[in-house]
């Protein structure tokens, strides 16, 4: 079984950020980046499935060289191999395009990635792909095996659970508890330098949108703190300053 799973390098949680050019870039001046934390359920159940019933782990990511140790990672954790799409990803029309490209010459039996991305949050990536190669989409999936050429899925609806059975290929968008998170152990981050990581020329698409500015949101406001019982100040400040009543 051949997995292709498509990764996002995300600004760390706990990074700082900035904007330049009158708020119309992202500075990644002292970024921290990492995995999207989807994207990690996703590659660990890939890993999983591989070793369960054999075959080979691809991570494809669409960005410029600064992704390439995000990718090492990916490898150290347990894939086989690395593509690169030499780009940025300023759309996602645009990164679902070149994630088709690959997926359609190496002909994959499943296409993971995260539910969304927690940069921009889009969660439309994974469809793109499904109805560019015409193959079943499924989101946000919590769990997923696989019997023969038919994967069993479980995935989040409006008010329940939805549980299928979908023929191989198929797209998945992954969220947890589909799977543990992996930590790459020092035999792992060793064999990953000489793992291959091939770095492809992106095929042309157009972008759809455009990022016009960015805005920081508004700092908090300072916490009052209110004895247990004043509940009858409490009520007035609710009603009068923070105006929830």
């Amino acid at each position: 079984m051949k997995i292709l799973v498509c990764i996002t390098q995300v600004p760390d949680t706990t990074t700082k950020i900035q904007f330049s050019d009158n708020n119309t870039k992202f500075n990644k001046a002292g970024v921290q980046f990492t995995t999207g934390p989807y994207d990690d359920y996703a590659l660990s159940r890939a890993v999983e499935l591989k070793e369960a019933h054999g075959g080979t782990v691809t991570v494809l990511n669409v960005g410029e060289a600064d992704t390439e140790p995000t990718l090492r990672k990916c490898l150290a954790i347990g894939a086989d191999d690395a593509i690169r799409v030499n780009a940025e990803p300023t759309d996602s029309y645009f990164v679902a395009v070149q994630i088709a490209e690959v997926a359609r010459k190496n002909a994959y039996d499943l296409i993971l990635m995260g539910r969304e991305s927690i940069d921009y949050n889009g969660g439309q990536v994974h469809g793109m792909v499904g109805e560019l190669l015409g193959i079943p989409s499924l989101s946000p999936v919590m769990k997923l095996d696989i019997a023969g050429n038919r994967a069993k899925l479980t995935r989040e609806i409006e008010g329940g659970k939805e549980y299928l059975e979908v023929d191989l290929p198929l797209v998945a968008g992954c969220q947890e508890p589909i799977a543990e998170w992996k930590i790459p152990n020092m035999r792992g981050i060793m064999s990953a330098r000489t793992k291959p990581l091939q770095v492809a020329s992106p095929v042309d698409a157009d972008a759809f949108t455009a990022v016009q500015k960015y805005e920081l949101p508004a700092p908090k406001g300072a916490c009052r703190m209110i004895p247990a019982g004043e509940a009858e100040r409490l009520i007035t400040l609710l009603r009068t300053e923070a105006k929830v009543l």
